[in-house]
């Protein structure tokens, strides 16, 4: 597990408080850049060499595509650049939880969340449940041990919201010349059954959770710190992919930095009867990423439908979120959307197997 050190200002990037990036701050996208993002968010090539099989393809060399991507990540471009894992499929498990967070209690309790290994993406939403963190774990008795200790450590109640149901899970930006920016679905095979990681698996998750060495033999060096050869290392990711335990293995793009900055979580409670046959079709929209069936915490969280939507502000995470009430809204009693305020923590899924 990566233990990420809390940033001495816990509000990374906002949309609201002026943190986030705007429109200059970055500097305009290299043609090299922008063509690397849209071509390899997922798809980069388990071979030997692959900045070089890229390279070719993208019409440069080996070096300069390194140092490209090494440059993304100094930038925040990228969030990071390697496999995404999915803890379900290699027998581990996660859960998004929440907490109502006093105001003058706000910063460290952040700091403290963003030292615990367990906690993956942490945010700041406009909601009484103003923290919202995803918790990765190896099992169930880990998870329920961190939501405990996080209680301990914190004093305030954790509201566990595990996935019930997924209906969508995935998307990618897609980046045009004129600085225009879009949202790709990605659908994901969901039949694979979950793989069962060895010693050695385990080794190389641990040393490409947090993302690949940018070296010419990227798996080479992955090697010799898991004590196998870079054949060894190809073929047991090449496995892992194949089994879903890998969603997708590329550039991982900041899409507040590149342009995506509203950020809202819509949140429905519907019949309870209808709700999965609901959830298919909000799934199935092109302006929400992910759809998960969650429990209800009543009396305080009476939804029972989550969807993520992404837009370039506030106004078009809103008119989303009247695409999917124009669909639920004869079996839809409350909703709400939770706009993103700050980005607290963003280590992706990284979890001791």
């Amino acid at each position: 597990m990566v233990i990420e050190k809390p940033t001495s200002n816990p509000l990374i990037l906002n949309e609201n408080r002026g943190a986030a990036s705007r429109p200059g701050e970055i500097g305009e996208l290299g043609a090299l850049e922008r063509n690397f993002l849209n071509r390899f968010q997922g798809g980069f090539p388990l071979t030997p060499r692959p900045f070089r099989k890229v390279a070719a393809e993208l019409k440069t060399d080996e070096e300069t595509l390194i140092s490209t991507v090494r440059a993304m990540l100094e930038r925040r471009l990228l969030s990071r650049f390697g496999p995404l894992y999915d803890a379900e499929r290699l027998g581990g498990c996660f859960t998004l939880a929440a907490m109502a967070v006093p105001e003058p209690d706000f910063v460290r309790t952040t700091k403290i969340l963003n030292a615990i290994p367990e906690v993956a993406h942490n945010y700041r939403r406009d909601h009484r449940l103003n923290m919202w963190f995803v918790l990765a774990t190896s099992d169930q008795g880990k998870l329920r041990g961190a939501i405990s200790r996080i209680e301990s450590l914190t004093g305030l109640m954790v509201y566990d919201f595990p996935k019930l149901k997924e209906y969508h899970l995935g998307f990618r930006l897609q980046l045009d010349a004129d600085g225009g920016i879009a949202v790709r679905r990605i659908e994901r095979n969901k039949t694979a059954e979950p793989l069962e990681p060895d010693d050695l698996d385990r080794a190389i998750i641990a040393a490409t959770q947090a993302g690949y060495p940018l070296k010419t033999e990227p798996f080479g060096a992955v090697a010799a710190q898991t004590g196998c050869d870079a054949p060894t290392v190809i073929e047991r990711l090449s496995r892992m992919l194949q089994a879903g335990a890998i969603r997708r293995i590329g550039a991982v793009p900041n899409h507040y930095r590149l342009g995506l900055r509203g950020n809202g979580m819509s949140v429905w409670d519907l019949d309870d009867e209808q709700v999965d046959a609901l959830g298919t079709r909000i799934g199935a929209l092109d302006c929400v990423s992910h759809c998960y069936l969650r429990p209800r915490r009543l009396p305080l969280w009476p939804y029972n439908l989550f969807a993520m939507v992404h837009g370039r502000n506030r106004e078009e995470v809103k008119a989303a979120a009247a695409r999917i009430e124009a669909i639920v809204a004869e079996h839809c009693h409350r909703r709400d959307v939770l706009f993103s305020e700050a980005v607290l923590k963003k280590a992706g899924l990284r979890f001791v197997l």
